[in-house]
């Protein structure tokens, strides 16, 4: 298996990749929006191929902290279920940590499992002074600190716009 950047040839299979991996449209149209917006990294879409399938895909998009850094939100991230369980998950994370680092970006910010995402280094997002838009995220709002992470990126979290049209969920 290799992770690699998404081509536009992969688009379909990515799409039907999350409506499986969630049971539901609203991630994968999310991932349709998010590549008409200003916020898309191509660095940072990846997929897990194993020969010519895609088993996975993760994305990371600009972001900002106190209005003023731009720093970047993991998600969505999908494995196709058959494949969940065999670290496809694991690696599209750690290589996404990575490219991000290496691109020179401070900070990535999602909503997660924090037993999952401790393994790659994020912590409760509170504790570096990042905020979420909503409270009830609180307990699921991570963050991991980069190399060009200073401790003036601090405040509150603003995902790019298109997150703005998801249904709040508490």
């Amino acid at each position: 298996m290799i992770i690699r950047r998404e081509t536009p040839e992969d688009h379909r299979t990515v799409h039907a990749v999350h409506v499986e991996a969630f049971g539901r449209d609203l991630e994968a149209d999310l991932l349709d929006r998010l590549r008409g917006d200003e916020s898309w990294i191509p660095e940072l879409s990846l997929v897990a191929a194993d020969g010519d399938h895609v088993v996975g895909h993760v994305v990371c998009t600009k972001a900002t902290v106190g209005g003023a850094h731009t720093v970047l939100g993991l998600g969505p991230i999908a494995v196709d279920p058959s494949r969940q369980g065999a670290r496809v998950g694991s690696l599209l994370v750690h290589t996404a940590v990575a490219t991000a680092d290496v691109l020179g970006y401070p900070l990535i910010v999602l909503l997660g499992d924090p037993a999952f995402y401790r393994r790659f280094g994020f912590v409760l997002a509170h504790t570096l002074d990042v905020h979420p838009a909503f409270d009830e995220w609180r307990h699921a709002f991570q963050a991991r600190t980069l190399s060009a992470y200073t401790p003036e990126v601090r405040g509150p979290f603003a995902y790019a716009t298109p997150f703005n049209d998801l249904p709040t969920e508490g």
